[in-house]
Formats: C-alpha cells, sequence, structure tokens
C-alpha cells in the first residue's frame, strides 16, 4: 500500500509533510519484517555465520552464477563448489589470504535473488552476515544489464545497510521532557520542524533534541532515529570480462567504485587487491624489541579510525595497558623519529613502535 500511496503523491513543499510520515511508516514495518517478534524463535541457519578471523572480513554479494565461488577459489586457493546450476553454495564459504601483511578474511556468501531481505531464498541470513563485514565485494556479470546492481542495492539497503556513505551528520537525543527541540545550523530544503516532528511521532518520540549540521532528507532522519544502520564502503566487481570487447571495458572503466575482472583467467586480481586494500583503510604497525631491526614481516593490523597506541596496546593483549609506561615511536605520525609518546598518540599507517614497560 505504502509505495503506490508514495508514488501518487505529488511532490511539493505542502505534501512533504506527509511522504516524510508514509517514509517513517514503512522503515518501521520493515524493521518488524527483519527482527521477528518474540517466540521460541525458531532454528536459526545451519551454520550460517562463521567466526571471525584476521583483521578485516570482505563479503562477497550477488546473484547466483555470477563468478563469486569462482573468485573466492582463486584469490583465496580455498576450494567452494562450482558448477553450472545456481544456488551451487548454500553457507557461507570462507577464505583468507595475505595481503600486504594484513589477514583478510573473504567470506563466500550463496547468492541472493529479488526479495531476499523479505526472507526469500535464504536472503535474510546472507544479509545478516553481509551485515558484519568491512567491506562488500557486489559482484556482477558484465553480460547481465546493470539492473542487477540496482536490485541488489535495494536489497541491501532494505536491510539497513547503506553502500559507500558516510552517516548523517544529525545530532539525535532523547529526553524525558521538554519536548522536540529542533535547530539546523544550514539551510534545509526537505525537513522543516512540522515534519521532523511527525517523523518521530510515529516513532512515539515527543521529547529530543535534534540538531541537522547538513542539509538532510527524510531518509537520512529516519536512518538516524531508528540506530541500526551500518555504513560499508563497497565495490563493485565486474566479472566475466573476457566475453566482451575493448571497447567496452573502457566504458567500464569509468563507473566509480567498479573494478572489471576475470575470475576464470585471473585477469586483473592486482588491481581488484589494491582497490580492496584502498576501501578497507586498514593501518599497519610495526613492531621493534629494544636493540633489535623492526619486524617487517607480520605488522599489527588496526582499523581506521582506532589507532591510538591504547589500541595497539589492547590487540595485543588487554594486560598490556596496565603496565605500559611510553612508547617510542618512527614514523609519519610523530615530529621526530623516535619520539616517545602516551597511549592517545594517534599512529599511521606503517609505524614503527616500540613499547617500553613500567
Amino acid at each position: 500500500f505504502f509505495p503506490t500511496e508514495m508514488a501518487r503523491t505529488q511532490r511539493n513543499k505542502a505534501t512533504a509533510h506527509h511522504l516524510g510520515l508514509l517514509k517513517a511508516r514503512l522503515a518501521k514495518l520493515r524493521r518488524e519484517l527483519i527482527t521477528p517478534k518474540g517466540g521460541s524463535g525458531g532454528g536459526t541457519g545451519e551454520g550460517f555465520d562463521v567466526a571471525k578471523t584476521g583483521d578485516a572480513r570482505v563479503g562477497f554479494v550477488g546473484f547466483p552464477s555470477v563468478g563469486k565461488s569462482t573468485l573466492l577459489s582463486n584469490l583465496a586457493g580455498v576450494y567452494s563448489e562450482v558448477a553450472a546450476y545456481e544456488f551451487t553454495t548454500l553457507t557461507t564459504v570462507p577464505g583468507v589470504i595475505r595481503y600486504k601483511g594484513a589477514k583478510i578474511q573473504l567470506l563466500d556468501l550463496p547468492g541472493i535473488i529479488e526479495g531476499a531481505k523479505d526472507g526469500k531464498g535464504r536472503g535474510r541470513q546472507v544479509i545478516a552476515v553481509a551485515r558484519t563485514c568491512n567491506l562488500i565485494l557486489i559482484v556482477l556479470d558484465v553480460l547481465k544489464p546493470l539492473v542487477h546492481k540496482k536490485l541488489i542495492e535495494h536489497e541491501l539497503e532494505g536491510f539497513g545497510i547503506r553502500l559507500n556513505k558516510q552517516p548523517p551528520n544529525i545530532g539525535f537525543k532523547k529526553k524525558d521532557k521538554g519536548g522536540i527541540n529542533f535547530t539546523a545550523t544550514c539551510a534545509q530544503t526537505e525537513l522543516d520542524a512540522e515534519t521532523v516532528k511527525s517523523i518521530l511521532a510515529e516513532y512515539k518520540i515527543h521529547n529530543a533534541d535534534i540538531t541537522l549540521r547538513s542539509d538532510s532528507t527524510a531518509d537520512d532522519l529516519i536512518d538516524v532515529v531508528e540506530g541500526n544502520r551500518v555504513y560499508i564502503p563497497c565495490i563493485y566487481v565486474l566479472n566475466k570480462i573476457d566475453q566482451i570487447s575493448i571497447e567496452e571495458l573502457d566504458i567500464i572503466y569509468k563507473v566509480p567504485h567498479c573494478v572489471p575482472i576475470s575470475a576464470h583467467h585471473r585477469w586483473n586480481f592486482d588491481d581488484l587487491l589494491e582497490r580492496m586494500w584502498d576501501y578497507l583503510q586498514l593501518v599497519r604497525i610495526y613492531t621493534k624489541p629494544k636493540g633489535q631491526l623492526p619486524d617487517y614481516t607480520s605488522p599489527v593490523v588496526l582499523p581506521d579510525g582506532r589507532t591510538a597506541v591504547e589500541d595497539f596496546c589492547l590487540k595485543i593483549h588487554k594486560n598490556l595497558i596496565k603496565e605500559f609506561k611510553y612508547a617510542l615511536v618512527w614514523g609519519s605520525s610523530v615530529k621526530h623519529n623516535p619520539q616517545k609518546v602516551g597511549k592517545d598518540h594517534v599512529l599511521e599507517d606503517e609505524d614503527v613502535i616500540q613499547l617500553v614497560k613500567k
């Protein structure tokens, strides 16, 4: 009912309020679909989720028979069953590659189909595993139209995964009393106090502080209020390029976030790995025992945004931070080499660190 209603409604300032309400209602119903209500909870998918290992996790998402398993087999050397019929892969198949000293876990997920977000064809479990990844590779078949890209994006969006987006810059704080306090630090084209109030009322929130720091849409506000959205970088991998002409390849290379490969012939894997590394934004820290040369073979790998010396200590062992006195750091994050730093110093890629204990 809602989508037809939204399509029927003219878009102008007068109806923006009504559309915002419909969007909120739709998002709420969707969430109830995703998280089933109480009850015995039924059995979960047999052996679906895989233990997280390595420094980062990359999931392959795509329709059946686009070459996800072939890609995994040829990248990681793990055998994932390949055959000429759809849905060969029925559960998650993990594989690990070492790249630039980091261990990256690759997950070959079963193919998803249209309607996966509503639970078709085990879609729910597949997308639930995709939510836990640090990077999603959407594997597409070059010969099939780009409609597939839109469909997969739509399935993932419907499940609260936002691809290649930053979280909206909206401050949201619930209160006990005082009504809705609405402030916008820049001009808003879509949201006004009235619309915000009605969207929040739909969630039964009547007291809150809302600060809009950028020009936001109703969907952005709903994302913030729902609070269960994950923001994951994504690369579109166009497989089977051995079946098209050079001219077509030139056009494909202009599409953003996109890498053409051939999984079967192992073409262009280095470009794909390099792009994966860029999107994962991992930071490598080399360790240096006292009086020895730094160990450049096995870095400690930290995710971007959690690269303080304290995080480095916790990654190695949680008791290290108790004995921590100071650290000596060589590299681009310090002015002098070496420099004495405390536990709050933020490290950068390929820094060398030596810890000094109490």
